[in-house]
């Protein structure tokens, strides 16, 4: 059987992770959760804002912080190697949601990876108050993620459902997945 792969871009703290939990739940086979922070974690400290590893560097942009990434040699390859793995998980069989952030031309990686398994691509919106509100609260997350990412996440991406978090709860988005795709 063909794995299944639900794929949520957005930018962070849009609630992808909430979301992938809460269809997680509601599906009828199994599915697991791959998460684009587990990959970032397995970096060592020391790459955390560092020029082999990302760089965080905060600019300000109409009066508010925004933070700009730039991924190294180290950094691209595990994000790269996590797009690899995510294939290879779908290759053994494995149903999966992924948790990713594409700010760059990731999205076609993936399509040509994820081509010969049942891919639906899902954009995963909110209006930037709310993102830079949630962000706030949470203590993983720079002030100004949120603003950077928020015109690069979703540029000349093509979903095959789009949903807005900031209108529905984690399990009404779970359920509008679970029902467009017959999960």
């Amino acid at each position: 059987m063909t794995a299944k792969i639900v794929l949520l871009n957005g930018v962070g703290s849009a609630g992808k992770s909430s979301i992938a939990r809460a269809l997680q739940t509601i599906t009828a086979e199994p599915f697991l959760h791959v998460q684009m922070d587990a990959f970032l974690e397995m970096l060592p400290e020391t790459l955390q804002d560092h020029a082999q590893g990302f760089c965080f560097e905060t600019v300000w942009q109409d009066g508010k912080p925004s933070v700009v990434i730039k991924a190294g040699p180290v950094g691209r390859r595990a994000m790269q190697g996590m797009r690899h793995a995510v294939a290879a998980m779908a290759g053994q069989g494995n149903n999966l949601i992924v948790d990713d952030v594409l700010c760059d031309d990731e999205m076609s990686e993936y399509q040509a990876l994820l081509s010969g398994f049942d891919l639906h691509v899902v954009g995963v919106f909110a209006p930037l108050a709310l993102l830079e509100a949630r962000e706030a609260q949470r203590a993983d997350r720079l002030p100004g993620l949120a603003r950077w990412q928020y015109d690069r996440v979703h540029k000349g991406n093509r979903y095959d459902l789009e949903i807005d978090t900031g209108l529905l709860s984690p399990i009404e988005c779970a359920r509008r997945i679970q029902q467009e795709f017959r999960l």
